[in-house]
């Protein structure tokens, strides 16, 4: 008798130890789907900042390219021996503006404005040598709210800098980079100046003293 009970007893311990470690198991599964969720949202978060830090840019740099064929007309009529450059400038803003506002365009797009400001930034040097152009009212007025648009995009790259800074964190460390790579997490590009003197944004100011 004492036996039987002695085996029913180890029966449920058995069956206890069992449920015991069922138990355990899908708490762990639980916390692991509980971290990866909270990771893949974290991340979902700081791409959905960079977007918004690139819609930012992108609609200041639409301002750019509404203000420069203004400008462009007006030194048209003065500058005579830059047609060269006034074309190139042209030619790059009708590229820019084909490109969508979607993340897969940020690097086209942050490569054109590079080159733009420069190419902008070489015009305005050239002005120096056509006074009437500092004289005409209206380009007074275009170069002014150049400067500011200008100054607007200094701010969202900043922010735009920032912003990809915390995604491309998350993206590379552990161990949120594992999940990064199961749902195709990508790194985003820095809006970065090649050249040292292009860091600066173009100041119309300095140009119409």
């Amino acid at each position: 008798m004492n036996n039987v009970v002695s085996g029913k007893q180890f029966a449920d311990t058995l069956g206890g130890a069992g449920m015991s470690t069922g138990l355990i198991s899908l708490i762990v599964i639980g916390v692991i789907l509980l971290i990866i969720i909270c990771i893949y949202n974290s991340l979902v978060t700081k791409r959905n900042k960079v977007k918004e830090a690139f819609a930012s840019i992108d609609v200041q740099l639409k301002k750019r390219y509404d203000l420069i064929p203004n400008i462009l007309t007006i030194a048209n009529k003065f500058m005579e021996h830059e047609r060269g450059l006034l074309e190139n400038i042209t030619a790059l803003r009708a590229q820019a503006l084909k490109l969508d506002s979607s993340l897969g365009s940020i690097e086209g797009k942050l490569k054109l404005d590079g080159e733009i400001q420069r190419q902008m930034g070489q015009l305005m040097v050239n002005m120096e040598n056509y006074p009437q152009i500092k004289a005409d009212q209206t380009m007074i007025q275009s170069m002014q709210t150049y400067n500011e648009v200008e100054e607007h995009i200094a701010a969202a790259r900043r922010f735009y800098n920032a912003a990809v800074l915390d995604l491309n964190n998350a993206v590379e460390l552990f161990p949120s980079s594992v999940i990064a790579s199961m749902f195709n997490f990508k790194q985003m590009p820095f809006f970065k100046v090649e050249d040292e003197k292009e860091r600066q944004a173009v100041n119309a100011k300095e140009f119409f003293k």
